[in-house]
């Protein structure tokens, strides 16, 4: 990203721009000059960091709507006219997919297809990136690190809706994209993504925060499972290169699957994450093992050689400081702070990171 100049007056779509990525994409974004335009349901969880932070002050226009309704969606593109867009709109959640595995896969699914749909019939879009996650990937638990061209699998309806559609985006490219569209599509697969504003059900950051802030006693259902723990920024810088690459590629180079993973040193178990909040929390509440009852894997790692070698780009913080960054990002939240001071400590997060690293 040259001085970052290159986002300056785009216009940029943003499914999902609710969520928790989607909101960290959308200040970062219009922290570059970016004209951010998002397209998603209202958030989910009470609280959120979109609602809680207003963070639709950031967008050119907020549009509320479903993935799955094509005409809708496609009317939005159209009128917009955006030159990079990023899908996250999804059902992100293992545990949820087992309770609802029809909506994880139509909105995984279906909502990818409109997405591809859409971009397609609007000749404006140069870049566009469809994101994942790192669970698409067939896990035979045998403690390796995953690389973009190994099979992809889902041993749960969540991941395997994921895989799909990574599937399906390799379908559209080769049948539609390669000569009659001239924007260019990667998908993106990212570890276990931290930060401030996640209140995702069943994600271990937020039911430490709630459990060592006010006292209560943690139950966690997997202490031993490792995990690639990343804070949220490091893997949006790498969307933003990787966009920016695919805006300008004539001979398809950066077209394809990328993962944007973090060193195997940052790999810790679940347990080790309990005590290392509890300690900055300084908490006295009690850390106990559920029972598991459904399936999800122990061990996952990507390799991030691709990203590095042809991006430049790896991940920077520890997985200590990443931690330290989110917990802290969460005190500060229910330390009773207002919006604007909310706003302000999470641009601060995203200021620190550009200075700290040199990212102009």
């Amino acid at each position: 990203m040259k001085k970052n100049s290159f986002w300056k007056n785009k216009t940029v779509f943003i499914t999902g721009h609710t969520g928790f990525k989607g909101s960290w994409l959308s200040l970062i974004l219009s922290s570059f000059g970016a004209r951010v335009v998002g397209y998603a349901l209202n958030p989910i969880s009470k609280p959120n960091f979109f609602d809680g932070a207003k963070l639709t002050q950031f967008l050119k226009e907020d549009y509320r709507g479903d993935i799955k309704d094509l005409k809708k969606l496609k009317t939005v593109v159209k009128k917009i006219k955006p030159s990079i867009v990023f899908h996250l709109a999804a059902q992100s959640s293992v545990l949820v997919s087992y309770k609802n595995p029809k909506d994880t896969i139509e909105t995984n699914v279906i909502g990818t297809m409109n997405m591809l749909e859409a971009i397609r019939s609007c000749k404006s879009v140069k870049s566009a990136l469809i994101v994942t996650t790192d669970k698409v990937y067939l896990n035979l638990e045998k403690k390796l690190k995953f690389k973009e061209s190994d099979s992809l699998g889902g041993h749960d309806v969540y991941s395997g809706s994921k895989a799909a559609c990574e599937i399906l985006t390799q379908s559209y490219l080769k049948s539609f994209y390669s000569k009659k569209n001239g924007c260019k599509i990667a998908t993106v697969r990212s570890g276990n993504c931290i930060g401030g504003g996640d209140w995702t059900r069943d994600r271990i950051i937020k039911d430490c925060v709630e459990s060592f802030l006010f006292n209560k006693n943690l139950f966690i259902r997997s202490p031993n499972a490792s995990r690639p723990w990343q804070h949220v920024i490091e893997p949006l810088f790498g969307y933003l290169k990787l966009a920016e690459k695919l805006y300008f590629d004539d001979k398809s180079k950066y077209v394809g699957s990328w993962n944007f993973g973090p060193s195997i040193k940052n790999n810790f178990k679940i347990w080790d994450v309990a005590k290392y909040g509890k300690e900055i929390l300084k908490s006295k509440s009690k850390i106990l093992k559920i029972k598991k009852i459904f399936y999800e894997s122990e061990h996952l790692s990507l390799d991030s050689i691709k990203s590095f070698k042809l991006l430049k780009w790896k991940t920077l913080l520890t997985a200590k400081q990443a931690l330290k960054l989110t917990f802290e990002w969460y005190k500060f939240y229910y330390n009773k702070a207002s919006r604007d001071e909310i706003v302000k400590f999470t641009l601060d997060q995203i200021n620190f990171y550009k200075k700290k690293f040199k990212i102009i």
